[in-house]
């Protein structure tokens, strides 16, 4: 493989790399906010209302959630909301924290992240809630825990700046390998649809005109000129090469 089609392939490489890096990042975060967050996997608890939930130790989300007839996207309206956890018997109160996320709807349900809590230790926690939630339908608090995924957002971020590298690298050797591959002569004149024309040599001396041979050897010596630049493959190069010598 000549460099020049090297060059090429590395090129192309890198941006199949650049383009699967920024696809499998979107379809990830789509994924991590439609399908891998599970944000109701501990339990809910209506609004105002009480109930039991066992938590595990550790980050907990903590989300308003409700069925929306619209379809909004941004800038939920959530309402004046409270809740207590208490812990059970022995462990630490949870620390919560607010933590207001983005707004994530499916099919009329709606969800926002309001709190974080963080859990000293696993176990049944009593929780209650109240707040004015007099124009939401069926409103609760829902508790998880974000998309266990989120090293693959890492991983396609991590791939997309290698796949940026590789085509800098690429288009620099690219560049250098086609100047490379430049006539080295004013007489050598490459054509698109076969190798170059070297029919047109130089005298060798000033004062007689040049023998068959001295003209076989020219071409011969520029034509090997051209394949270690790269503007000839080696079976271009044999080709051209056993033209020259059967016109011996």
């Amino acid at each position: 493989m000549s460099a020049r089609v090297a060059s090429r392939v590395a090129v192309i490489v890198a941006v199949v790399t650049l383009v699967l890096s920024v696809v499998g990042f979107i379809v990830t975060l789509v994924l991590s906010a439609f399908v891998f967050d599970e944000f109701d996997a501990y339990g809910e608890v209506p609004i105002p209302g009480s109930g039991t939930v066992d938590l595990p130790a550790g980050e907990v989300t903590v989300s308003f959630h409700t069925v929306d007839t619209g379809q909004p996207t941004s800038g939920f309206p959530i309402p004046q909301i409270s809740v207590n956890i208490e812990p059970p018997p022995g462990a630490a109160d949870p620390v919560v924290t607010e933590s207001v996320g983005g707004t994530t709807t499916v099919n009329s349900d709606t969800r926002v992240r309001v709190w974080v809590v963080d859990v000293a230790q696993a176990g049944a926690y009593e929780v209650t809630t109240d707040g004015d939630v007099g124009g939401y339908i069926s409103p609760r608090l829902a508790f998880g825990h974000g998309s266990s995924y989120g090293w693959l957002l890492w991983l396609c971020g991590a791939l997309a700046a290698v796949g940026v590298v590789e085509l800098v690298a690429a288009l620099i050797w690219s560049g250098r390998v086609n100047k490379a591959a430049r006539p080295l002569a004013p007489h050598e004149v490459l054509t698109v649809d076969g190798p170059p024309n070297l029919t047109a040599v130089p005298s060798i001396s000033a004062g007689r005109p040049p023998s068959d041979q001295g003209i076989r050897l020219e071409q011969l010596r520029q034509l090997a000129a051209l394949r270690d630049s790269g503007a000839l493959t080696e079976d271009e190069f044999q080709a051209e090469k056993r033209r020259i010598l059967n016109q011996a």
